[in-house]
């Protein structure tokens, strides 16, 4: 057991990033097992997001989800699982124009420039403190 006060708090913490990063592996497993018993484009949708959702938290690197993500998608290759696309997609009518009010244009200034002050000259005053200028 620790017994410096940094240590036990160091422990605590330790045991609750476990739990956390155990249920978020949790989540990733299920989600996984769910997609992989019924494969559809949403649930695989749902597994990558999953992936993600660990980088990041930092639990898994970047590109150990990404080859994950790669396998998942040549699984569901084979498996005959239509992934939806970005053009399958519905796209929204177009609004109707709304008029927007126009900025007034901005006046434009110029800038006066200020001659910048040229440094204070430091006095420079020599001071002798020999013993015998103290003496006298």
């Amino acid at each position: 057991m620790p017994i410096i006060k940094s240590a036990k708090k160091a422990a605590r913490q330790a045991v609750k990033r476990r739990n956390n990063n155990q249920a978020t592996k949790k989540v990733i497993r299920n989600a996984l097992k769910d997609f992989r018993n019924k494969p559809t484009a949403e649930k695989m949708a749902i597994v990558q997001s999953e992936y993600d959702k660990a980088v990041k938290k930092g639990l898994m690197k970047k590109n150990t989800a990404s080859r994950r993500k790669a396998n998942l998608a040549k699984w569901a290759k084979e498996h005959n699982v239509k992934i939806a696309t970005a053009t399958s997609k519905k796209v929204a009518a177009p609004k109707a124009e709304t008029k927007v009010a126009e900025k007034p244009a901005a006046k434009t200034t110029t800038k006066k420039t200020v001659a910048k002050k040229a440094p204070a000259k430091k006095a420079t005053a020599k001071k002798t403190t020999t013993k015998k200028a103290a003496e006298k």
